[in-house]
């Protein structure tokens, strides 16, 4: 042990380090010391002698080559028998080949920094142990690349393109927002028209600005009593590729929402027909959606209606990691060259692995036995919803509140409490304060809570539950007349274009005194969030509606985002 010290004094230090750490950490930590303490005392090393191991390698350094991937060992019992590339066939490609390339023991001179855990942060490390370390790995060979990839990722994007139907499919590790851009961008050249409904996700209006796209707005279906906005219908996109016919333009893209945050989807096959006779392709942001298709009582997918581009956040529905998606293409109306270039453009060069793998077991798992995996969340969505529909006071959202559309997602459960005489805020802090449910979505009136697949029955009796006490202690105040008012249509129902989203955001700016701001061209982005619906965009005029309800949304407790200013006291504008 002296020699060894003596020749690499950092691993006193790790070692130090190391107490800090779990029992699995502490064991993984001992058995590299013990590897390298035995090879050192075989070979006698010392500070004198160290530089001869890089010096004279014939005599330490020894290389094997298993397949594709070349291990460096100090000795023969070093060198590993496991293979550093997933064989062919397998059902995990990408998650076998992270496993493989992790249990290499090789001598890594490569990022990231923490370098497989031993120089991982403690804290961090006690939260969520070594093992994520040991798998967060760079792009080394054996683990194939993003943007060319010839192995385990090619492989297990190709099984997810059979999976969802897809005649290609790229994984993302930039959410749906980069799938999104990426779609705008391979179909929409600067000065094209895009198709596309005033409540979509903020990633599409940053999309105008990287394209250049040009905004035909499509103002959704609306319902007073919850709120809230549903999708766009097919003779709405049918208008307004008649309007840009009769402006001498021709729409690039339709860009459809569907389901909505709420659930609420669109009819696709129809809108898709109407595109494709026009030659246009159909993108459609299906973020809340990567489970469609899979149960006869969930309603179709994207790709299964016809769309050209679909974008699923895997990770929403699906049990993939945070931040990974998908983006799925179907026909031949979108090149799918331009595709790959604008995912290289907008994708990190330094992919996580962990998110990719994550994609690929998430395909598994629904792969194992699509037809029936959410049976049981199914069932319980259904018994939750039909106990929550008896409590009084408390309303259900159902497929009459939006019945231009063919259906609602029916795991997602939207619940009103404005007649018990609480704002969706009001009710969501009192119901995560007190009873410990966490919601996905709060809004002026309402609610929307997810039932996936890890929900519990515990957890749906609890919902139910603390409902129930809701109604018990707030239905007999009374308050209803007091919230009675409500908005008759949304915000931007007004809204008035001056400028392209791409003009306004190169244009010069101002700030001005927020009641000062009507009238001016917006110069940001700000919306609610979630569901990240921007209620003001650049090169819109700021109208006194739009202003009043991010005033009163704020004032109930909504975040605000993407304004300079959080107050909302002041506002960016266009000095043109």
């Amino acid at each position: 042990m002296p020699h060894l010290v003596q020749a690499f004094p950092s691993l006193l230090v790790s070692s130090n380090r190391a107490r800090a750490f779990t029992e699995l950490q502490n064991s993984y930590l001992s058995f590299a010391k013990h590897r390298v303490s035995r090879h050192c005392k075989r070979s006698g090393i010392c500070s004198s002698t160290a530089r001869s191991i890089i010096e004279t390698g014939n005599k330490h350094d020894k290389r094997s080559t298993t397949g594709n991937a070349r291990t460096v060992a100090m000795d023969d019992d070093l060198i590993l028998d496991s293979p550093g590339i997933a064989p062919q066939g397998s059902p995990t490609p990408l998650v076998t080949a992270l496993k493989a390339s992790a249990r290499q023991d090789v001598a890594t001179f490569h990022f990231p920094g923490h370098n497989r855990g031993r120089a991982a942060p403690s804290s961090l490390a006690q939260l969520i142990g070594i093992r994520p370390f040991l798998h967060d790995l760079s792009t080394v060979p054996e683990l194939d690349n993003l943007f060319a990839p010839k192995g385990p990722i090619l492989e297990a994007q190709k099984l997810a393109a059979k999976l969802f139907g897809s005649s290609e499919t790229w994984f993302l590790i930039g959410g749906t927002t980069c799938g999104n851009q990426a779609a705008i961008l391979a179909t929409c050249s600067p000065g094209d028209s895009l198709i596309l409904p005033r409540n979509a996700h903020l990633s599409v209006f940053s999309a105008m600005v990287l394209s250049g796209a040009l905004p035909k707005y499509i103002i959704p279906e609306y319902d007073s009593s919850w709120d809230f906005a549903g999708g766009i219908t097919t003779s709405q996109v049918q208008c307004a590729i008649k309007e840009l016919e009769n402006e001498g333009r021709k729409a690039a893209a339709v860009f459809v929402t569907s389901p909505t945050y709420h659930g609420i989807c669109s009819n696709l096959s129809k809108i898709s027909q109407l595109c494709h006779s026009q030659k246009i392709p159909l993108i459609v942001d299906e973020a809340h959606g990567a489970h469609l298709g899979f149960h006869p009582q969930l309603p179709a997918s994207a790709l299964q209606q016809g769309a050209d581009l679909a974008v699923q956040s895997t990770h929403k529905v699906l049990s993939s990691l945070t931040q990974s998606s998908m983006l799925h293409m179907s026909g031949t109306l979108v090149d799918r060259e331009r595709i790959c270039k604008c995912l290289q453009t907008l994708q990190s060069t330094s992919p996580s692995y962990l998110l990719l793998a994550s994609l690929d077991a998430a395909r598994a798992q629904l792969s194992e036995n699509p037809e029936m995996i959410f049976s049981q969340a199914l069932e319980l969505s259904a018994e939750v919803r039909n106990l929550l529909k008896e409590i009084p006071g408390i309303s259900v959202l159902e497929y009459q509140s939006f019945s231009s559309f063919p259906m609602i997602d029916p795991l997602r459960l939207t619940i009103s409490l404005w007649q018990l005489g609480l704002s969706g805020y009001e009710a969501n802090e009192i119901l995560s304060r007190d009873y410990g449910v966490i919601c996905e979505l709060v809004d002026t009136r309402s609610i929307a809570y997810v039932i996936n697949l890890g929900t519990s029955r515990e957890h749906a009796r609890r919902l139910v539950s603390a409902m129930k006490d809701l109604s018990a202690t707030f239905l007999p105040v009374q308050r209803v007349e007091e919230r009675a008012e409500s908005t008759n249509c949304l915000p931007f129902v007004d809204s008035k274009i001056c400028l392209s989203p791409r003009e306004a955001f190169f244009a010069r700016k101002k700030r001005v005194n927020i009641r000062h701001s009507i009238g001016e061209i917006c110069g940001e982005l700000i919306c609610p969030y979630p569901p990240g619906i921007p209620v003001m965009i650049p090169g819109e005029i700021v109208t006194e509606r739009a202003l009043d309800y991010l005033l009163h949304v704020k004032m109930e407790g909504a975040v605000i985002s993407g304004a300079s200013d959080p107050l909302l006291s002041s506002m960016i504008v266009c000095g043109v």
